[in-house]
């Protein structure tokens, strides 16, 4: 039995930890630490909900929308406000634009390095490796004008954004021909997710951190400019995701089948629906909302059954309690596996761990019967050699990456959907894109949904200022520590159970972490000073001991 560190897991956002106890091969136990403490929900209080909606999506570079939105979301429903058409598909727009850039961003350039080794594609033959992108289904590319680059960069010794990863394992399976096809697509992502942005600043007025997110609609205004720039980068993202995403997935799947037989989880999963329609219920969202339990069984969500427990983590008590009841009290201690050791609270639905993200979010939409999801959802677990309507083939690492890209299928197609109704709208001469409100109290919960999962801002309003705030990010679901009953987290369950051949480089550990696409930068901003000093760091994928 020995101990296997990760600190810090890098190619992910923030600060975060994975500590492994490993026999004979196997994670046999695990704990993950949140390294930074998160006090947004202090900064905005005595704030107008107008503000509050600006500051939270300061939370994240990368989700900031989600936070606007999620926030926006909790003022409308304090006010009662519902917003106009316009206002809905342009927020729509804006919240796909920003899921386009960071399942596109994660999938390539933070989980891609897991399983492609550019350094191995110098061997690729170029003829062969046309060949393979027609049997994949996949897109060409300039193959020989890569590798030219790939091997400047290896003569120079220096790999740039290539290095500090563990190609060395011996746990890389594609061929030559596969590694070139995934490296030119991992620098084509990059293109993608410049276009993404784009969008999101002309719908946003700017990126990253909007501006046109307010309670009561948007302050954008689109111009016959504006549209035409839109569908041109829509139809960008919608040709590239149709052409590479999936197949590229399928391709991953083909060459690392043992990624199937790992990481499940806690089998249980939750999604609080994003994309808003028109009736502007959680159930009937393009995503839809719902718990999925581990029998199957799909229920409403129900906010009453949130509570947060603190004993496992560095904040005062040892309580598990509603968020509001639970506040946020940081009492560091020091890093102590068998009593307190993350920043992050640990969550929990009626009692229990919940996982968020993309799997979540599609399992549930496929429960719902979401055409598009049911259709593609089926495809996949056909090609990864399942039955139509069973799922659980999909819960482990590999197919919690591959959920995702069904979604960044989905929402392209959607944003095209939406761009023309919008304009079909505004010929039909709706130019409605705000309502405004007289209100000055009450309470609302945004339930909502970022990339990388459900996300949950709620606010008390009194006299037109925000009296308490509070946040549950996605990751807080997936990192949480053990609960009262010492159930881990889910992805300390998921990395139970993992083969780990090399505990100085348990690369697919790693993988597992990064199947969450865990977003740690959500709990970061304001750091207790005595954090880092009591962090060791072990081994890192630089090999750094």
């Amino acid at each position: 039995m020995t101990r296997s560190v990760i600190d810090p897991i890098t190619r992910i956002e923030g600060h975060l930890r994975a500590e492994m106890e490993v026999t004979n091969g196997v994670v046999t136990d695990a704990w993950v630490s949140g390294g930074s403490f998160r006090g947004m929900e202090l900064v905005v209080r005595n704030r107008r909900p107008e503000d509050a909606a600006q500051i939270v999506q300061r939370i994240c570079g990368v989700c900031p929308v989600s936070h606007a939105h999620a926030s926006t979301i909790a003022a409308e429903r304090a006010y009662g406000i519902t917003i106009p058409n316009n206002a809905r598909i342009i927020r729509n727009m804006l919240e796909g634009a920003q899921f386009l850039h960071s399942h596109i961003l994660w999938f390539y350039n933070l989980a891609g390095l897991d399983y492609v080794n550019p350094i191995n594609a110098l061997k690729a033959k170029i003829g062969d490796t046309y060949d393979l992108a027609e049997q994949l289904g996949t897109e060409g590319a300039d193959f020989a004008g890569l590798q030219d680059r790939l091997k400047a960069f290896a003569d120079n010794g220096q790999l740039s954004i290539f290095s500090g990863n563990w190609f060395d394992t011996g746990e890389y399976n594609l061929t030559p021909e596969a590694d070139l096809i995934l490296t030119a697509h991992y620098l084509e992502a990059l293109e993608m997710q410049a276009a993404a942005s784009r969008i999101s600043g002309i719908l946003g007025g700017k990126m990253p951190h909007v501006m046109t997110l307010v309670p009561g609609g948007t302050m954008f205004v689109p111009t016959a400019e504006n549209l035409d720039d839109l569908k041109g980068l829509i139809d960008k993202i919608y040709n590239w995701v149709y052409a590479t995403l999936l197949p590229d997935t399928l391709a991953v799947a083909q060459f690392y089948p043992e990624a199937a037989t790992f990481g499940q989880g806690v089998g249980r999963y939750g999604a609080w629906g994003v994309f808003e329609a028109p009736s502007f219920e959680y159930n009937e969202r393009y995503l839809p909302a719902g718990i999925l339990e581990a029998d199957g069984t799909l229920n409403d969500i129900d906010e009453s059954k949130i509570t947060e427990y603190v004993g496992h983590s560095w904040y005062e008590g040892d309580k598990d309690l509603p968020p509001f009841e639970q506040g946020v009290h940081p009492a560091y201690t020091e890093y102590n596996v068998e009593d307190r050791y993350t920043w992050n609270k640990c969550p929990r639905y009626d009692g229990k761990p919940l996982e968020a993200g993309g799997l979540s979010r599609l399992l549930v939409a496929y429960k719902r019967g979401v055409p598009f999801v049911v259709e593609y959802v089926d495809q996949v677990i056909t090609a990864l050699g399942g039955k139509k309507g069973d799922y659980s083939i999909l819960q482990n690492t590999l197919g919690r990456t591959a959920a995702r890209q069904i979604e960044t299928m989905y929402i392209a197609q959607l944003m095209k959907d939406w761009l023309n109704e919008l304009v079909e709208g505004l010929k039909g001469g709706d130019s409605t894109f705000f309502v405004d409100h007289d209100a000055k109290q009450g309470e609302g919960t945004g339930f909502w949904e970022a990339p990388r999962g459900a996300l949950y801002h709620s606010e008390k309003v009194k006299k037109g200022l925000v009296d308490d705030y509070q946040i549950i990010i996605p990751t807080t679901w997936n990192i949480a520590p053990l609960d009262p009953d010492g159930n881990h987290g889910p992805m300390e369950q998921a990395l139970i159970g993992v083969p780990v051949a090399d505990v100085e480089k348990p690369i697919n550990a790693l993988r597992t972490v990064h199947s969450f696409d865990p977003c740690t930068a959500c709990a970061v901003h304001v750091v207790e000073p005595a954090t880092g000093k009591s962090f060791q760091t072990v081994t890192s994928p630089w090999g750094v001991k």
